[in-house]
């Protein structure tokens, strides 16, 4: 058994896929197996992958497009390693991603996602991410996305990883149900983080652990489906799984911010998308917070910590840069119940 299985979800990303793999030929640490879900793509991404040199491979091809969600849920039943490591096919690790993320399982027992560094695959002085963060008023983004290199942060704990890159225990992948299969693509792994906030759990970010991603190089930046399923999904993300105390006081807030988004639609021609992203958000709030295998859980978490670790000022929110929280002193095997974690985070 592995202790590392690196998932990669790909949908015609023939420019991009053979790149992705290379870079995980080239991992210093080599106790990992690698898992690609084609979804159907037609533009012959999968046909004549070079998997030599890797630890483990294996090719599973859907017949219909399953999204990135339940694609990522498909190869974590799949596999039966301890950490799921993600990776966009529009991305490459450096060589010690892995073991830069090997070696902070050890440094933070009971810790059970990890963010990494994500780098401009075009420009390594630009960012494409730190961790993602999340205004209190229900707004997420990813953190110091296109700021300098410079600013990149470094270790502490940030709201949830980014997708891209993003490291999660297999046992608590799972427990939680995964990625919310309803949100097809984006804003699921703000959604799954939120939720593993409420339980408790933390989220380290790791800035020795390095990817350089497109960024959108499949989707397309503010194409029509990445705003629409943004849109839908953001205000999806918000209304389930924000405690009613905190919905109630927020709320006037995020239909203000919601707004001021649309408002800027207009004169950026993205309204139309946006909008249609959030009649589908609003229709389907009536089933959203309904149970399901990805509900919300009931919250164990203290309030200080939820409250702490989302950002409340406006200006992180305009500026975009990342917010990350320093870690308390002490704390690093607990998760935010204030109990020691029961879950064994080694690698072996």
């Amino acid at each position: 058994m592995p202790a590392i299985c690196v998932i990669i979800v790909n949908y015609n990303g023939a420019a991009f896929l053979q790149g992705a793999l290379d870079s995980l030929r080239a991992q210093t640490f080599r106790d990992f197996e690698v898992l690609v879900v084609d979804n159907n793509s037609t533009d012959g991404s999968a046909d004549g992958l070079k998997s030599d040199g890797l630890p483990a491979f294996e090719l599973l091809r859907q017949s219909d497009n399953l999204g990135f969600a339940r694609g990522n849920n498909f190869a974590a039943q799949r596999t039966e390693a301890k950490w799921l490591a993600l990776l966009n096919p529009d991305a490459v690790a450096h060589p010690d991603w892995l073991e830069e993320i090997s070696k902070a399982v050890v440094t933070y027992p009971g810790v059970t996602s990890f963010a990494c560094t994500q780098l401009s695959l075009e420009d390594n002085t630009i960012l494409d991410g730190a961790g993602d963060c999340y205004f209190g008023f229900g707004i997420p983004w990813r953190g110091a996305y296109q700021r300098p290199a410079s600013e990149l942060p470094g270790p502490g704990e940030c709201f949830s990883p980014c997708g891209a890159s993003a490291v999660y225990l297999r046992e608590t992948f799972l427990q939680h149900g995964g990625f919310d299969e309803r949100f097809f693509c984006y804003c699921e792994d703000v959604d799954l983080g939120y939720r593993l906030r409420l339980a408790g759990e933390r989220c380290i970010f790791v800035p020795t652990a390095v990817v350089q991603h497109a960024g959108s190089g499949i989707s397309g930046i503010a194409s029509p489906f990445a705003l629409y399923h943004g849109t839908r999904n953001r205000l999806w993300a918000y209304a389930k799984n924000t405690p009613f105390w905190l919905l109630v006081l927020t709320l006037p807030g995020h239909v203000a911010l919601t707004a001021a988004i649309l408002l800027r639609g207009l004169f950026t021609g993205r309204a139309r998308d946006s909008w249609r992203g959030l009649k589908a958000g609003l229709a389907g709030l009536k089933t959203i917070r309904q149970p399901a295998p990805y509900a919300a859980p009931k919250r164990t978490a203290t309030v200080w910590s939820l409250l702490r670790i989302m950002a409340w000022n406006p200006l992180r929110l305009l500026d975009g840069r990342a917010v990350i929280r320093p870690l308390p002193r002490g704390h690093a095997g607990e998760t935010d119940t204030g109990r020691p974690a029961a879950t064994d985070s080694s690698l072996a």
